[in-house]
């Protein structure tokens, strides 16, 4: 069965770090996009970052493009996302997310998601 285990999120200050990490299993790793969505609330589900741990390729949103950066394990299959200089508006709930690779656009348009984890809760105060 596939499995992608969420933590690291918890509550800081604006201006503040974190680091999320993604475990997975029950499939190959190499062969998948892995990635972040976030949900807040009264908000639409948003794709945040996603890696191809085969070749290393990345992709941002650009509301955190410079500041959260995206990177992986492949020895631990685990995706980790750093987030720095966090604001407010980066509340939400972060979904782990994988997919078979597929044609870039599709990555970039975030419509690769076969499979979801369970979220972890980010709270930013001001």
């Amino acid at each position: 069965d596939v499995q992608l285990q969420a933590s690291g999120g918890g509550l800081v200050q604006a201006g503040g770090s974190l680091r999320l990490s993604c475990a997975a299993s029950g499939f190959t790793f190499d062969d998948y996009v892995i990635g972040w969505f976030r949900q807040a609330p009264g908000k639409e589900r948003e794709g945040v970052s996603c890696i191809i741990s085969r070749d290393g390729s990345t992709y941002y949103a650009d509301s955190v493009k410079g500041r959260f950066t995206i990177s992986s394990d492949n020895a631990k299959n685990t995706v980790y996302l750093q987030m720095n200089s966090l604001k407010p508006e980066d509340t939400a709930v972060y979904l782990c997310a994988a997919g078979v690779v597929g044609p870039p656009a599709d990555i970039a348009g975030w419509g690769w998601v076969d499979y979801w984890g369970k979220g972890t809760q980010v709270t930013v105060s001001s």
